[in-house]
């Protein structure tokens, strides 16, 4: 049995074969996905799981040089907001890197989502909980 902290089989391979630069966007159960995007969905139930949680998981085991939010996050949901900064600070003192952090517009957003390597759905039912993670390298 794998003794890494990704389990879900999918997940697990789609960070496995990103490269430098590859986007992977973790989202709430709310955002639009096209059929034709590879999408990963881990959605259970409302809130299950959570997106900081899927965050945390997949930043276990991906080197992230930069994220992508939503710039409504600001105002609609500063809390996520807040708690996504707050892992990201955490994961930039684990990985010895600074992550770019850029907003964009939600529009502008979904069409780079849908630019991704892979779309993780989660089951968090919060109004922009959204990030797009590119891949860095750790050397």
């Amino acid at each position: 049995m794998k003794k890494t902290t990704i389990l879900n089989a999918q997940l697990s391979h789609v960070i496995a074969t990103m490269g430098h630069t590859d986007g992977l966007t973790i989202c709430d159960a709310g955002l639009p996905i096209p059929t034709e995007q590879h999408c990963i969905d881990l959605a259970l139930t409302k809130g299950i799981p959570d997106f900081l949680s899927v965050l945390q998981a997949v930043s276990s085991e991906l080197f992230i040089e930069k994220i992508v939010l939503a710039e409504e996050i600001k105002n609609i949901n500063p809390q996520i907001e807040q708690q996504l900064l707050m892992v990201i600070q955490q994961i930039e003192v684990q990985q010895k890197n600074t992550i770019k952090i850029e907003y964009i517009p939600h529009n502008e957003f979904k069409h780079q989502s849908n630019q991704a390597k892979a779309v993780v759905r989660t089951g968090e039912c919060s109004p922009y909980a959204n990030v797009i993670l590119y891949s860095g390298v750790p050397f």
